[in-house]
């Protein structure tokens, strides 16, 4: 018999992360409240400093579907997703960003996918920008070094053909049904607690920036498949909560694809060719911070 007190287990719970993402948090959580299966959100506020949970409390602030976890500091993006975990209570988990739109029945037709996949444990859908086009990181492989390497060094512009292996897969015809990827945006990343129990949570080693990748590493390595769906979309504003201090955020990202390295590749190449790769990450980020800083000053 149903305790008539006790909430009903929703089909998604759903984490958002929040650090100054202004209106877009309580858009977003508009629109996830809106979703046709029910749901709960939870949002985990890194120490925000905006008015964005002002705003969310305002026009939310009295369903009670929506939870807010206050971490007090900005713990990073996999540390705040991590914490916000105890609090679902679905067995379907949806991680999103804080600036991604959701269509009524985006998690209706993603749900029926996974459920009838048992060798699926991660979906995403086509993230879009805000005038339609598709999002770079929407469907892509997992960052080979030998390509990040000659990226990172401008060699890849000796390539004038463009043929080879691509990180970015939007080159490519958009599939007329679900296909299997390396990889998804990590704006939406729809999962299972089943899934997690075998793959682990995120890794708070990342603060921000390439602990998606990963994640869909490890997803890879526990037999379970990435699934890339294409005819249910998202809009997504991207970079709304890391506009602050665009130098930490490349410090952050940069120090995420060192470590990714360290992690998943290194130990696949040889010590020279690892050094060139570190070497390689860790000046490209001094070029991008002493671009950063003469922007700054020429702003001023």
């Amino acid at each position: 018999m149903t305790d008539p007190d006790q909430p009903s287990i929703p089909a998604v719970s759903l984490i958002l992360v929040n650090y100054n993402a202004g209106p877009l948090l309580t858009e977003a959580v508009g629109a996830a409240l809106a979703s046709s299966v029910p749901v709960e959100v939870i949002v985990s506020d890194n120490g925000s400093r905006d008015d964005s949970l002002d705003r969310l409390a305002q026009a939310h602030g009295r369903d009670a579907r929506l939870r807010i976890l206050e971490n007090g500091a900005n713990l990073g993006f996999a540390a705040a997703n991590n914490r916000a975990l105890p609090l679902a209570r679905a067995e379907r988990l949806l991680f999103l960003n804080p600036d991604c739109l959701v269509a009524p029945d985006t998690l209706e037709r993603l749900i029926a996918i996974l459920d009838a996949r048992p060798e699926v444990g991660m979906i995403g859908c086509l993230v879009l920008d805000p005038d339609g086009t598709e999002q770079v990181a929407c469907r892509r492989a997992i960052p080979d070094p030998r390509i990040a390497l000659r990226r990172i060094l401008r060699l890849d512009r000796l390539n004038r053909s463009g043929a080879g292996r691509r990180l970015d897969q939007r080159h490519q015809p958009l599939p007329t049904e679900p296909i299997e990827v390396e990889a998804i945006s990590g704006s939406f990343m729809l999962t299972t607690r089943r899934a997690l129990e075998r793959v682990g949570p995120l890794d708070e080693g990342y603060f921000l920036h390439c602990e998606d990748l990963d994640w869909f590493v490890r997803f890879h390595e526990a037999g379970l498949k990435i699934l890339f769906v294409p005819d249910v979309s998202v809009i997504h504003h991207k970079g709304a909560c890391s506009t602050g201090d665009p130098l930490a955020v490349e410090r952050h990202k940069h120090r995420g694809m060192e470590r990714f390295f360290r992690k998943h590749q290194m130990q696949r190449h040889s010590r020279l060719f690892g050094a060139l790769v570190i070497f390689g990450i860790r000046v490209h980020f001094g070029l991008k911070a002493i671009a950063i800083r003469l922007r700054s000053g020429s702003r001023r």
